[in-house]
């Protein structure tokens, strides 16, 4: 350039044209973290974090709720911002090795009660916006109360032989053969939503059993969650993909309704799920790997005097609402023939709900909220496994029969008294029998 070098132009704004610029930066930068925020709370729905870590009348997640397990009851953490008893002080990283590794901000093992095995599947960016969601709700002073285990499980350390045994650690990987859809309903399903944690048999030492996938397991408290697998008997093979949308939006479709801790996910988590997370969860459980259907568990056939003593107890007591056919009332009253709730190999939610009632979810589009009394009150053991089993080997169901004991260890933890359950206290008694 004959011997002329280039110039270098140094450029500096002040005056109205900066203060401009700085302001549209610190509104990009807010509108980013407000949508990081909505993301977060989004996310946290999915998540089901409230419910666990909100005490029955409980400050919003400030922890203190029981949650039993067969070893004892654990309680739930204090996750506001608050610095002092909550998680304040935790960073993003702190946060993130929690969900994913099950250790806290001090470095002490998390107990498996809160559901790190599946959280570890949840990406880093979508951990940050449950983080920057937790860090703007309202900061709780409240201590974190003391778990009821025995003096051997109170040393986290032990916990380094369980994860070693029985936790995978690592996000989520995509299935390159699988379409986008399908790999966000496995995402929610096998991560945040955690559905393996109740859906998923235990073993003794309460690590999932992943040799038998989502082919049911125990809720808690008898509660039984029943298989998500192929199953026509016990599963969802007879749902199709927008029955089982229908019944995580609202709590019920035309097979069945929820019940016990299925109502609270619903009502807490599942209901606020976008129309595109349902239907993806849908695809993925209609095809997720090994969701064939598994053997029939061997069934006997009910004696003649008990099939006629749960016959005569089923008409006195429930076709006003489910009909002499158990085929109930489309859209009010679920139906009991061919239900998968009813059928399950662990009949702990039939007990639950014949024992002590229950509350079908009630979600904004679904406000009704149908309600069942409990028969507790009214049935001895042996009456209330009569009815039972009747309900499991009429009209073409079929399932292992329910005796005395199993109704007798159901009615030690509920306790009913000499009037219809907390469910179900200001209901008309003809109101439905809920169900999973």
């Amino acid at each position: 350039m004959n011997g002329i070098h280039p110039r270098r132009f140094e450029f500096s704004l002040s005056g109205p044209i900066a203060l401009t610029l700085l302001f549209c930066v610190a509104a990009v930068a807010q509108g980013a973290a407000s949508s990081e925020v909505a993301r977060g709370e989004y996310l946290v729905r999915a998540g089901d974090c409230a419910f666990c870590h909100t005490d029955n009348n409980g400050k919003a997640f400030a922890g203190g709720r029981a949650i039993p397990t067969p070893f004892g009851v654990i309680y739930s953490i204090n996750i506001t911002p608050d610095r002092e008893t909550g998680i304040g002080e935790w960073t993003e990283q702190d946060f993130y090795k929690a969900m994913h590794t099950g250790i806290s901000s001090d470095g002490s093992h998390l107990y498996p009660a809160f559901p790190y095995p599946w959280f570890t599947k949840v990406t880093r960016v979508d951990v940050d916006a449950i983080k920057a969601y937790l860090d703007t709700v309202t900061p709780v002073v409240q201590k974190d109360k003391t778990n009821q285990l025995p003096w051997y499980l109170s040393w986290r350390g032990e916990l380094f032989g369980w994860n070693a045994l029985f936790f995978d650690e690592g996000e989520y990987k995509v299935d390159t053969a699988r379409s986008a859809e399908w790999n966000r309903g496995a995402y929610l399903v096998e991560g945040l939503a955690h559905c393996g944690a109740c859906h998923t048999p235990d073993n003794s030492l309460g690590g999932a059993k992943h040799s038998e996938p989502y082919e049911g397991g125990d809720a808690g408290l008898h509660w039984a969650a029943p298989g998500l697998g192929g199953n026509l008997r016990d599963g969802v093979g007879g749902w199709s993909p927008e029955e089982i949308a229908e019944y995580l939006k609202t709590g019920a479709n035309a097979k069945s309704a929820s019940a016990g801790p299925m109502s609270d996910v619903v009502t807490n988590s599942t209901q606020y799920l976008s129309d595109a997370d349902l239907k993806a969860i849908a695809l993925y459980l209609k095809d997720r790997p090994n969701a064939a259907a598994k053997s029939a568990p061997e069934t006997h056939a009910l004696g003649t005097d008990a099939l006629a003593r749960g016959q005569a107890l089923y008409i006195d007591n429930c076709t006003g609402c489910h009909m002499p056919d158990g085929r109930g009332v489309v859209d009010v009253f679920p139906p009991l023939a061919g239900s998968a709730a009813i059928q399950a190999d662990n009949p702990g939610t039939v007990i639950h709900v014949v024992l002590e009632g229950a509350r079908m979810a009630a979600p904004s589009s679904k406000p009704t909220g149908l309600a069942m009394p409990g028969f507790g009150w009214k049935l001895d053991d042996r009456e209330i496994a009569d009815v039972v089993n009747y309900s499991r080997h009429a009209w073409g169901n079929l399932a292992p029969s329910v005796d005395a004991d199993a109704v007798a260890a159901v009615r030690k933890i509920i306790q009913p008294t000499d009037r219809p359950s907390r469910d179900a206290t200001t209901t008309h008694p003809d109101a439905p029998l809920a169900h999973r």
